[in-house]
């Protein structure tokens, strides 16, 4: 390539939606001039929303981590400094645009799509890697060389070349969640795997706001999980020379700017008459998941194998709503961590910088398949709370959610077994289907309460609701549902279910009546008690 072509500070690119639910592409400065003005990202996919936001987040900090709202060269020395650049920013109510004007366009000869020397996220020159065809750029396809979907969103020719606007976004995506199905080169056979790409590996969250504006600042956090300012390094398209090696380990990044725009992987757009074609593809950058806490968008888990405090990134599940993870959202107890973002806000709220009324939390992920081979699905969720909860006020609340949340597990637990029960009285004693008969009971009423706990938890005020009744409010709504669930259940079952059958005790060789009348008493008994167990704890 002879020339430099697409410019993204200039040219449209950035999927947004307007207050006024208008979806358009837009320049990187248009978008940062204009973000009180829209909605949110809107993309192709949540996911790939979440990629172009850790680019625009990596603008802010390259620009307001090293300069004050006025464009004037200022670090950050303290804690103190840290919240009132936050403040001044949020205060404003929209960017302040020069500063970040100057930056990209001092940097705007590093943010060309294609260019003979330095394209934007890729390595000029790449002769080596796997070769794909543009299909498997596009991440609502996700197609390999040998694995086609069968309902695809787009076919055809549609499918085979990119605009360049639409390749710069799945660019994007691609370096974030790249599955591990690309092979070394000959050179590259015997190191080590890099893995999905490392917001694959992530549980990730984020913080909505009103606006695209608000979104992109609660995100923005200057405070590091000791509450020290972080030191600003470089991003990647401020490095004299990209980084070239294949599967390359670097050290856990210090600073956000170095995490937003790591490579993990090394790619190079193909085109063909003036469309994107495919691409090259190899092992990028990539580093040792453990207590990497620089990461502020994911969940942790720590490690139950390990005598030392060890945490790495807790993968979504598909089959877990976002209200599900409430403990590694919020909780703060032993063996618990905060997401970053989350920690931020509670920092903003304690120290009175931040005065919105409510929180959503937004949850994005892959779920991969065979060891992370290919993607089987996205997964993308909200929760929406008081952001008092985050306040000192808020802890004690927090610790009794998560206990409620606990009796609810417990009690759905007990409805799997119920479900059992009547199988068992339908004279159904296959081994291979238990486990399936009891995830479909648990996932019938996980599904049934969502909404009611999304509501209760909406409504929840920590500086005027009564803690007691509260809690027995969702004990209450709980306990309905669950035995609700479990009568319904029993008229699914029939006739056979209520007459049962005898089963022989084989430790006792005496013979005793299954039915469903039997297996409710039981049932009912036992979430009577967990549910009064709870409420004693609320009382106490």
């Amino acid at each position: 390539m002879s020339s430099a072509e697409f410019n993204l500070v200039h040219e449209p690119w950035v999927t947004v939606m307007t207050l006024r639910g208008e979806v358009k592409d837009v320049s990187l400065l248009e978008v940062f001039e204009r973000a009180h003005e829209y909605q949110s990202l809107a993309g192709e996919l949540p996911t790939q929303d979440v990629a172009v936001l850790r680019l625009l987040l990596a603008i802010l900090y390259a620009t307001f981590a090293r300069v004050d709202v006025r464009g004037y060269h200022s670090t950050i020395a303290s804690d103190e400094e840290a919240l009132d650049r936050w403040e001044q920013l949020w205060s404003a109510g929209s960017f302040p645009f020069e500063p970040i004007v100057t930056y990209l366009k001092s940097y705007e000869d590093r943010f060309y799509l294609f260019h003979p020397e330095r394209p934007f996220y890729q390595v000029a020159g790449l002769t080596k890697g796997t070769e794909y065809q543009a299909a498997k750029l596009l991440g609502d396809l996700s197609e390999s060389n040998n694995k086609l979907r069968f309902f695809p969103t787009r076919s055809g020719k549609a499918k085979e070349r990119l605009s360049n606007a639409e390749a710069a976004r799945w660019l994007l995506y691609l370096n974030g969640y790249d599955d591990t199905s690309a092979k070394p080169s000959v050179r590259g056979a015997g190191l080590p795997s890099v893995g999905a790409g490392w917001l694959g590996k992530l549980g990730l969250v984020l913080v909505k706001g009103d606006t695209l504006f608000e979104t992109l600042l609660l995100n923005f956090a200057l405070l590091d999980s000791n509450d020290e300012p972080f030191t600003i390094t470089q991003a990647t398209w401020e490095l004299d020379e990209v980084h070239q090696s294949e599967r390359e380990k670097i050290p856990i990044p210090t600073d956000p700017l170095e995490l937003l725009t790591l490579q993990s992987r090394r790619i190079l757009l193909k085109r063909k008459d003036g469309l994107v074609s495919g691409y090259l593809l190899l092992g990028g950058d990539f580093f040792d998941r453990e207590n990497a806490f620089i990461e502020q968008m994911t969940m942790w888990r720590k490690d139950s194998n390990s005598q030392t405090d060890v945490y790495t990134p807790r993968r979504h599940s598909e089959s877990r709503h976002v209200w599900r993870e409430f403990p590694s959202l919020l909780a703060r107890t032993a063996g618990q961590r905060q997401p970053g973002v989350v920690s931020w806000i509670a920092t903003l709220r304690i120290a009175e910088r931040l005065k919105k009324a409510t929180l959503r939390l937004q949850v994005a992920g892959i779920q991969y398949a065979d060891k992370d081979f290919y993607v089987d699905g996205i997964i993308s969720d909200s929760l929406t709370m008081s952001t008092s909860l985050l306040d000192t006020l808020g802890a004690d609340w927090i610790v009794e959610i998560v206990d409620l949340l606990n009796t609810t597990d417990q009690c759905v637990r007990q409805l799997g077994f119920f479900a059992l029960d009547i199988s068992e009285s339908l004279g159904n004693d296959n081994d291979r289907n238990r486990e399936g008969v009891k995830a479909a009971a648990r996932e019938r009423a996980f599904f049934a309460l969502d909404i009611p706990f999304r509501i209760w938890l909406s409504g929840l005020d920590p500086t005027q609701d009564d803690h007691i009744e509260k809690q027995l409010e969702w004990i209450d709504r709980m306990q309905r549902i669950i035995l609700s669930i479990a009568e319904d259940l029993i008229d699914e079952a029939g006739e056979k279910a209520k007459v049962g059958i005898y089963k022989v005790n084989e430790s006792t060789a005496k013979s005793m009546s299954v039915n469903v009348f039997r297996a409710y008493r039981k049932f009912k008994n036992k979430v009577f008690r967990l549910c009064e167990v709870s409420e004693r704890s609320a009382d106490e």
